[in-house]
């Protein structure tokens, strides 16, 4: 029997930003990435950093994973390469063979990323595609007057395939009332 990675959503912090950890390292993919438990302590030779690079993202084996959120600030950004676009962990995913991806471009609020997570979800299960999803998603949030502001709903961007996620065609959807 063959395992399946359907949806996978990450809330680490990313350290793509500037005068982080992985500022200073060669490689626009080792400037980029997520910091997972043990990222903030001393390196210790021989044990994990704690970091998960882009470059070492681009070699996970995302074959069969339709959707990865990362929820986390900053999780979209990269490093400009003139006529290669940019790269970070969006270009990373690409690589692994993600079919698609949601991230974000700043620093997010934890309490709205919470809602808009939510929501999107809820969007998926409805059986709405991927970037519809995030669409009526956010337009619902503009409706909303402590929402409304773009920082609240429009840090979060798709890439990849648009489509419904194949893993919930056959699953129960949720009653609307």
């Amino acid at each position: 029997m063959e395992a399946t990675r359907d949806v996978v959503q990450i809330a680490a912090p990313s350290t793509a930003a500037p005068g982080q950890i992985l500022a200073a390292a060669r490689g626009p993919l080792l400037r980029s990435g997520l910091g997972l438990a043990g990222a903030n302590r001393k390196a210790v030779e021989g044990q994990d950093d704690g970091l998960l690079t882009a470059l070492e993202v681009a070699g996970l084996d995302l074959w069969g994973t339709e959707l990865v959120v990362l929820s986390a600030c900053d999780t979209g950004v990269g490093q400009v390469s003139t006529g290669n676009g940019v790269y970070g962990l969006r270009r990373a995913l690409t690589l692994a063979g993600a079919e698609s991806h949601l991230s974000s471009l700043w620093a997010v609020s934890d309490r709205s990323t919470r809602e808009l997570m939510v929501a999107y979800y809820g969007e998926l299960l409805a059986g709405r595609g991927r970037s519809e999803a995030l669409r009526t998603t956010q337009l619902r949030m503009l409706k909303d007057p402590r929402r409304s502001h773009p920082f609240y709903w429009a840090g979060f961007i798709p890439s990849g395939a648009w489509w419904p996620l194949r893993a919930l065609a056959s699953a129960p959807r949720p009653v609307t009332p």
